[in-house]
């Protein structure tokens, strides 16, 4: 198991998977790798992996026809789950973008192996429906903090809980996913000092 012993770490902690179950699931997480400006997956493909992030930074983001620029949904680094999840769940091509922002490792399944593991085992099927809720957690956080917070809020709420990500995403990414120029950025990190 030492190979994926950083996987097994983190779905034992994230939802108690017992070693017993990893060891069913193991064979079909394999390794992948994707260069920084290379995709994870692209708009309008199916997303047919799920990915665990063992290095490098992703941002998920749509190309915005009307003013002619990407905005920035997500980001995700070490440690976290990578997937389009409507995509990945429904089979479907997916509305956005998953590109890294760094030369990244993951290990990814595809779907077909983690539904075949759904059905068979409840260790596994746990773990997705943990990973769903995970998924619709972050989606609802960044929805009402878009609804509820200013954009210093928004700025120092990033700022606050990624520290360490913010200081590796280009400043116009992070503009983007404020929902403001860079300019503006820059405004409020001087304000900030």
């Amino acid at each position: 198991m030492e190979d994926k012993k950083i996987l097994f770490d983190f779905l034992h902690d994230f939802s108690s998977l017992s070693e017993v179950d990893f060891e069913k699931g193991r064979p079909h997480w394999y390794s992948r790798t994707i260069k920084k400006g290379e995709f994870f997956n692209m708009q309008s493909f199916v997303c047919t992996d799920l990915g665990f992030i063992r290095s490098g930074i992703f941002r998920i983001y749509y190309f915005d026809e009307e003013a002619m620029e990407d905005r920035n949904m997500f980001f995700f680094s070490e440690g976290q789950f990578i997937v389009s999840f409507k995509s990945f769940i429904y089979q479907y091509p997916c509305i956005y973008f998953i590109e890294a922002l760094e030369d990244a490792a993951l290990y990814a399944i595809k779907y077909k192996d983690l539904q075949n593991l759904y059905a068979v085992n409840t260790g596994w099927s746990n773990t997705g429906r943990l990973l769903a809720e995970l998924f619709f957690t972050y989606a609802q956080s960044r929805m009402e903090t878009l609804l509820f917070n200013t954009v210093e809020q928004r700025y120092l709420k990033l700022q606050n809980e990624e520290p360490a990500m913010l200081k590796r995403i280009p400043l116009y990414h992070i503009a983007s996913y404020l929902g403001i120029t860079s300019q503006s950025l820059s405004r409020i990190r001087k304000r900030l000092g």
